[in-house]
């Protein structure tokens, strides 16, 4: 049988200024690399040879060009037409021929790449111009050109109970009389406009972001069109609540609120059956599979089995965001026990009620995985996402050069702070390579602010600092205090790296007294650890400092933008892992702070 996709189609706003906030340093980061910073190999490294993970840099490019844009109808998620991108535009399309959702392609010139012009409108035959929408009976919002059908195997109400394929009452009746199912659905055809419009309405009227959060899930779980449709027509207000700051809460509830399987789950007793366990997966073509072991959720640290809410909530931005085929994904979770004793001792935990595994079962574990899904999907894409600080980077330098992977809190997190930081140098008025001039607190020497501060000495090199004066930009502490070479002993390679020769153990406040940083990035998720007088001071040695609290969720950043504009009298150029609401100054500045974010 098929399914038919004609469907409502929605305007699009070609602006970019209508990029949401979520997006924007992701964005940034394109704008960055794509407009002369001069970073090929971190740009190369980090985005191409990972295959784009946010599959969004025909988007990018496309905003980034400014160039004339023309609305069309089709199959397809924004996205360039540029033919640069054809592997984009192909994923992008099947997505939303699987989701039957509306959806429309914003057609460039094409002229900033190079490609030539389109073929003006004034030469197309009149009869060959778009078709509009049909404005009366079922067909009301929708097109009747030709879109290629879907075929489908389930008939009656396992479609209906398929969000994969579920559209609710919007499916036409010449769909419900071939799939079986007439009658089993009110008889008014609701089309997804009304739906969406229908969910809107209840989500607004509720104050609590969590159940905002569960109103969005119980969507998702049973119609993914509409799910994905509410995403892409209104990313500012939804990504919030389907990922940070909301999805730390969500999966700390993640076990009192399961209503539905979603991902895949390997333990120990798992061990020698992954292999045929892998093929219970439905889905026989997975592009991005997002794996946690739950060590280390956002600044909440061990959640166990309850961490698969990350691994759900990024995919579902990727799908939305980047056009990834929402059955193209698969969040994954390591189960290899918890040390929180709370979930140990807590009956309603889902997960292995054990302490955690350490050393060479731990590893082997992992491995399988890697192997067997590798196996059944030869070219998946494997984003290792919330392990902890002492896995994280053992992990990333075992499979980094043997497999499709990378890690988002090390790689991720440092390509988009990289970028945050360069827009925060022009913001200045200062040049990207001004960055090995830079001096660089970094508050947190966990997997997070070490892989940042590679990136960020990375890009120094490129722009050709000798490997000495790029490392003498940065100034790393932890719990201890700065990182010094008195400490190598316990230092992992990476940290030893940014270890210094003298000061080892300064406090941040002493810090920034004897060296007067010119920014400071926070990694800690140590709610309120940047003090007034720790930002006052920074704000008497440096005109505009960069001030970046990344730590996530809300709670646990470091600094509010309130406190940091405040402190700083509204010279500090800020972004934070979490957004925040715009802030008022008394003397009547109104400042909107930016997110710095790879969540």
């Amino acid at each position: 049988m098929f399914l038919s996709h004609h469907r409502h189609t929605c305007d699009v706003v070609s602006q970019a200024s209508s990029v949401n906030n979520f997006l924007c340093i992701v964005f940034n980061g394109y704008y960055s690399f794509l407009s002369g910073s001069s970073l090929p190999k971190v740009h190369t490294y980090y985005f191409i040879k990972q295959r784009t993970i946010m599959m969004i840099s025909s988007t990018a490019s496309l905003l980034r060009s400014g160039a004339t844009r023309r609305v069309v109808r089709s199959a397809g998620f924004v996205s360039s037409a540029s033919t640069t991108n054809t592997a984009n535009a192909s994923v992008q399309h099947s997505f939303f021929r699987s989701m039957n959702s509306a959806s429309t392609i914003v057609e460039d010139d094409g002229s900033d790449f190079g490609f030539g012009k389109s073929i003006p409108d004034h030469d197309i035959p009149e009869e060959f111009i778009e078709e509009g929408e049909e404005t009366i009976g079922e067909w009301t919002g929708c097109t009747r050109k030709f879109l290629a059908p879907l075929s489908v195997s389930q008939r009656g109400s396992e479609i209906l109970n398929n969000p994969l394929f579920n559209k609710f009452t919007a499916f036409k009746t010449g769909e419900r009389d071939r799939f079986g199912f007439r009658g089993l659905l009110p008889p008014r055809r609701v089309n997804m406009k009304i739906q969406k419009e229908r969910v809107l309405q209840e989500i607004r009227a509720e104050p609590s972001m969590i159940r905002k959060h569960i109103i969005l899930e119980d969507v998702h779980d049973r119609n993914e069109t509409l799910y994905h449709r509410i995403l892409v027509d209104h990313m500012v207000e939804m990504a919030p609540i389907i990922y940070t700051p909301t999805v730390g809460q969500a999966c700390k509830e993640f076990a009192m609120r399961y209503r539905r399987p979603r991902g895949m789950y390997f333990c120990e007793e798992d061990r020698g059956h992954m292999a045929a366990m892998v093929n219970n997966w439905p889905e026989k073509d997975v592009h991005v599979i997002v794996v946690t072991d739950g060590s280390r959720i956002l600044g909440l640290g061990d959640l166990g089995a309850n961490g698969m809410g990350i691994p759900i909530g990024k995919l579902s931005l990727y799908c939305a965001a980047g056009g990834i085929a929402p059955h193209r994904v698969m969040p994954v979770v390591l189960d290899v026990g918890t040390d929180n004793e709370e979930l140990l001792n807590d009956e309603f935990y889902l997960g292995v009620q054990k302490p955690r595994l350490q050393g060479a079962k731990y590893y082997h574990l992992v491995d399988e995985f890697i192997q067997v899904v590798r196996h059944r999907w030869p070219h998946v894409l494997i984003q290792f996402e919330d392990f902890s600080s002492d896995k994280a980077q053992k992990l990333l330098n075992k499979y980094r050069d043997e497999i499709l992977c990378f890690n988002d809190d090390i790689q991720g997190t440092g390509a988009t702070t990289l970028a945050g930081v360069l827009g925060a140098l022009r913001a200045k008025g200062e040049l990207p390579t001004s960055l090995g001039d830079q001096r660089i607190l970094i508050a947190g020497a966990g997997s997070a602010g070490i892989g940042v501060a590679q990136v960020l000495y990375q890009a120094m090199l490129e722009h050709g600092r000798s490997a000495e004066e790029a490392k003498n930009c940065f100034f790393i502490a932890d719990e201890k205090g700065l990182l010094g070479q008195d400490r190598l002993r316990h230092l992992s390679p990476e940290q030893a790296m940014f270890a210094r020769r003298t000061d080892g153990g300064l406090s941040l406040n002493e810090i920034v007294n004897k060296y007067k940083p010119t920014m400071i990035l926070g990694m800690t998720a140590v709610g309120g650890l940047f003090s007034e007088k720790l930002i006052r001071d920074i704000g008497k040695h440096c005109e505009r400092p960069i001030i970046f609290p990344l730590s996530n969720p809300t709670i646990k950043a470091e600094c509010s933008a309130e406190q940091a504009f405040e402190w700083t009298d509204g010279r500090c150029i800020f972004a934070s892992g979490s957004p925040f609401d715009p802030v008022q100054l008394k003397d009547g500045r109104t400042f909107y702070p930016t997110q710095c974010n790879s969540e």
